[in-house]
């Protein structure tokens, strides 16, 4: 369903987008985390720190090609709160020129370079062979992730957050039968739960483009639409650098705190993949609300409607700030049984340990994130990146810094201490330039007041 949010209550509107997107990034959190599940508890705790030590890498790749389709996003919710559909549809093209040309890179860059990077990251002698083959694996599909990811991008822009929310829950169904049958039966290891992954992500590219040419007619793209328009693409371009720059940033960032995190040996990994496998689920209601808030700015700003955002941002920092506390909370409570769904306590005790920690720590900053997230989106929404970008820098700067002296003192518990401390000084920035009023001059379309 297509929806434009120019109009009706602010909060209502937000709630009812982020909802389907909620649940949605949960089953895409899910599947990854019954791939973790699996590995820990049939393979064991080497395999699912194999398959986490490649985590961040992926995620630095992945990110490239999310931010252009961020990027893109960006426009064409622009072009449909402007009602300009005949733009609309050349930015759509110019999107999927863009991300096949840049998957295809990824796949290579991701199949041919696995083990130099996971070297790189100091990655345990003892896992890094597994390691490179579930890398090797996962980029070898890549290109599957990086069409759903443009298919879901395009329709939460024109205000359809359902499809993408159907088209994971189907191929999640199909990851954890698929990540049964490959490791349990067949005894495949890691190569198995890769190659769920991929198959499991292939359907979802594919049933998300069935219904964008059966139920959206806007997205309908014409013989003539087809030509290559390269003012459009140097704008997502424009756009979406910068927003993959901050994505990876944060990659990067995972990546050294990965490299930190290997080096304290083979529990930590284990910990710290099964701990980050929660703590994914568990912030995506903030994830969903920001990618809501940045929809609705949008849309809005193409419509030239300022104070409706502002009026918006309102209502979102209540709902944000008081769910961060329950979903903390909840945690809090439930984390040791939680680990125990991806590590045997008996084996893995100083694991399940460590992990508890990292959760305790970390949860309790979620009130940081969601306020950071409401602003930061607003900021991306109105097509002030470089501003995002920048903020992207002071997180990565801060969490990469304070991680390599706080190991010092205090072990691995201070590389999880400075992710909350690196988030608190992010959203200072973050509501620094929200406050200054320099994004609401930054629409990509021209709007006549």
């Amino acid at each position: 369903m297509v929806k434009n949010m120019n109009e009706g209550n602010p909060a209502k509107l937000i709630l009812a987008f982020a909802g389907p997107m909620i649940l949605g990034n949960i089953f895409q959190q899910f599947y990854n985390m019954v791939d973790a599940i699996v590995v820990g508890r049939f393979v064991g705790a080497s395999a699912l720190a194999a398959v986490g030590s490649s985590g961040s890498t992926n995620f630095l790749l992945i990110s490239l090609m999310m931010g252009l389709t961020n990027g893109a996003s960006i426009i064409i919710a622009q072009y449909f709160g402007h009602g300009d559909l005949k733009t609309l549809k050349k930015a759509v093209v110019a999107l999927f020129y863009i991300i096949m040309f840049v998957g295809i890179i990824t796949t290579l860059l991701g199949v041919l370079l696995s083990r130099v990077i996971l070297t790189a990251l100091h990655t345990p002698d003892a896992i890094i062979g597994q390691a490179v083959i579930y890398m090797r694996i996962f980029f070898a599909g890549i290109l599957s992730l990086a069409i759903y990811n443009m298919c879901s991008a395009i329709l939460r822009s024109i205000g359809d957050s359902k499809t993408p929310l159907l088209s994971l829950v189907i191929s999640s169904f199909i990851n954890v039968v698929l990540d049964l049958l490959f490791v349990v039966e067949f005894n495949m290891g890691v190569a198995g739960v890769a190659i769920a992954t991929i198959i499991a992500q292939i359907v979802s590219a594919i049933f998300c483009m069935i219904i964008i040419v059966k139920k959206h007619p806007i997205l309908i793209i014409a013989k003539e639409d087809l030509i290559l328009n390269w003012e459009l693409i140097l704008k997502i371009i424009k756009l979406g650098v910068p927003t993959a720059l901050q994505s990876s940033l944060i990659a990067i960032g995972n990546m050294s705190v990965q490299s930190l995190v290997n080096s304290c040996g083979e529990m930590t990994v284990a910990a710290y993949t099964a701990a980050s496998k929660i703590d994914g689920i568990a912030i995506q209601p903030i994830v969903s609300l920001g990618t809501a808030m940045s929809i609705f700015t949008g849309h809005n700003i193409g419509a030239g409607n300022i104070e409706r955002i502002k009026k918006a941002v309102k209502q979102v920092l209540v709902i944000m700030i008081g769910g961060c506390i329950v979903v903390a909370s909840f945690i809090v409570l439930v984390r040791i049984p939680l680990l125990g769904l991806f590590l045997n306590k008996a084996e893995a005790l100083e694991a399940v340990l460590i992990g508890s920690k990292y959760l305790q720590i970390v949860c309790f900053a979620y009130v940081i994130a969601g306020i950071m997230q409401t602003f930061l989106n607003v900021i991306r929404g109105s097509g002030d990146v470089n501003a995002s970008m920048l903020i992207g820098l002071v997180e990565l700067s801060a969490r990469v810094l304070l991680s390599y002296i706080l190991i010092q003192i205090m072990g691995s518990t201070g590389l999880w201490v400075a992710i909350p401390l690196s988030w608190g000084m992010a959203c200072f920035v973050t509501m620094l330039r929200y406050l200054s009023g320099k994004w609401k001059s930054k629409s990509v379309v021209k709007i006549n007041h």
